[in-house]
Formats: C-alpha cells, sequence, structure tokens
C-alpha cells in the first residue's frame, strides 16, 4: 500500500485506500472480462506529427468459444507492415480465460517466414519458434518468474479490473523476447475526450507505469466496444506511437 501512495503522488492524483488499489497475479478472480463482446475494430498506428499518414495498420477480431467446459475469448489479429525488403503480412491467435485474461495459447506468423507458437504451463512457457532465415522451427521453453498478463494487449488488465477514476491495478506481463515477467501498474486518471480518426470519444484515461514508475503509455478505454480507442506508447528514442481503434463489420471466421 506504501507503495501505491507514494505512486499515487508521483502521478499528482490523491492517495487511495487499500480497497482502490488491486494487486493481481494470472487468475486472479478480481478481474472479469466476461463481458467483453464478440467484435471487429481496426487500428492503425502513427509514428509522425498530427496529421501523418499511418505507418502500420491490423485488425482484431474477438470471438467466445468454449473450451472443456471453460469459457475462452479468441482474439485473432491480422496487419501489414514496411520492412526495407518491401510489404510483410502478419496473424496473430490468442487464447485468453474468458474471465481473468489468463493467456492459454499464442501463435504469430509472418509472410516473411517468422513463426512462433506455445502455451502456458505454470512458469513454463513451451512451444517452437522460427526467424524468417531459418529453414525449419525450432524448440522454445523458458522459465519464468511467475505466470504473465500477455504484455502486447496490456491494456485489457485494468478493463478487467474495472474502470474507475483513482484505481491502481498492479499486474506482471510478459511477452517472447522478455527474460522475466515485469510487474507494471495500471493508474485510472479519469474521463478523457480523444480524436479518434476525426471523431471525439469520451474515454477512460489510464497511465500504465514500468516497474521503476516511468511511463510506458497512456491508454484510453471504454468499457464497451471496442474497448481501447487511443493509445500513446512512448518509445526508446523518445518518440510517441500514437493508436487508434474503430469498430469495423465482423470478419471471416479465423483460420486456426
Amino acid at each position: 500500500m506504501l507503495a501505491a501512495v507514494a505512486l499515487s503522488l508521483l502521478v499528482g492524483i490523491t492517495p487511495l485506500p487499500a480497497n482502490d488499489t488491486i494487486k493481481v497475479k494470472v487468475g486472479s478472480p478480481l478481474l472479469d472480462a466476461s463481458y467483453f463482446r464478440p467484435h471487429a475494430a481496426r487500428v492503425r498506428v502513427y509514428r509522425g506529427p498530427e496529421g501523418s499518414a499511418p505507418v502500420s495498420e491490423w485488425t482484431n477480431e474477438l470471438t467466445l468459444a468454449d473450451s472443456a467446459g471453460r469459457a475462452i475469448h479468441r482474439w485473432v489479429t491480422r496487419g501489414t507492415r514496411t520492412t526495407p525488403n518491401g510489404t510483410t503480412t502478419w496473424e496473430l491467435l490468442q487464447t485468453y480465460d474468458a474471465k481473468t485474461l489468463q493467456p492459454y495459447a499464442y501463435l504469430r506468423r509472418s509472410s516473411d517466414g517468422g513463426f512462433t507458437q506455445f502455451s502456458w504451463d505454470g512458469k513454463r512457457v513451451h512451444g517452437s519458434r522460427k526467424a524468417p532465415q531459418d529453414s525449419v522451427a525450432r524448440p522454445f521453453e523458458q522459465t519464468v518468474d511467475q505466470p504473465g498478463f500477455f504484455a502486447g494487449a496490456s491494456d485489457l488488465v485494468p478493463l478487467a479490473a474495472g474502470l474507475k477514476r483513482g484505481v491502481i491495478v498492479s499486474a506482471p506481463v510478459w511477452s517472447p523476447g522478455m527474460q522475466q515477467t515485469q510487474t507494471r501498474t495500471f493508474i485510472v486518471i479519469g474521463k478523457s475526450t480523444v480524436n479518434v480518426e476525426g471523431t471525439p470519444v469520451e474515454s477512460w484515461k489510464v497511465e500504465e507505469r514500468m516497474p521503476d514508475g516511468k511511463l510506458y503509455a497512456n491508454w484510453y478505454l471504454l468499457d464497451r466496444i471496442p474497448y481501447m480507442v487511443y493509445g500513446e506508447v512512448m518509445l526508446p528514442d523518445g518518440s510517441v506511437q500514437r493508436m487508434t481503434e474503430v469498430t469495423i463489420p465482423a470478419l471471416s471466421q479465423d483460420k486456426r
């Protein structure tokens, strides 16, 4: 609680009572994402000044399913990115517990031949991966200090914790390339209106901070579709990557 109060003072919000500070682990009953509804959305990514053309784009589609009596979320993300060798397309398939967001499976493949697939078994992450220059996929296994939520979808954590001004959520996150999980802090700052592709949208502003307190991202979230409408991620070179997300018609069924 002392750490939460210190962080509250650091970011300039009123210190919170203990019941407004939520420390969660993977599988925590304090999270509830079961209200998420099936939908499709388009994300555009910008790295230049306002008015710049997007540098990449992808679509997200969420479907609900059942696996051995367990409610799950299936996210299918498909996008394009420009490289020195041309345009690359990629696809990411993820499966989470529909209530707790516990990650179950991850598969990423791209048109340049890259491939990563793994699943979680407690602290053990195992599967296979293939770099674009490799001829075959190789086994992959890693043991982390604790299970983590997927860092690439960290904005889902405060949504599952509940959006209320002043709430602080502490949660471990992990993604391929990270040696161990990181405990990040999400702070619900309050309501804020952002311009999303020409439309003003009132949303909840949520800060995501690194273990040292450094700001990693600002998320602008809704408790309804498409959930995240705008994001600002702080890049290592000091620039800011901006993202917009808007609802689109449902896409074709995933090809798992």
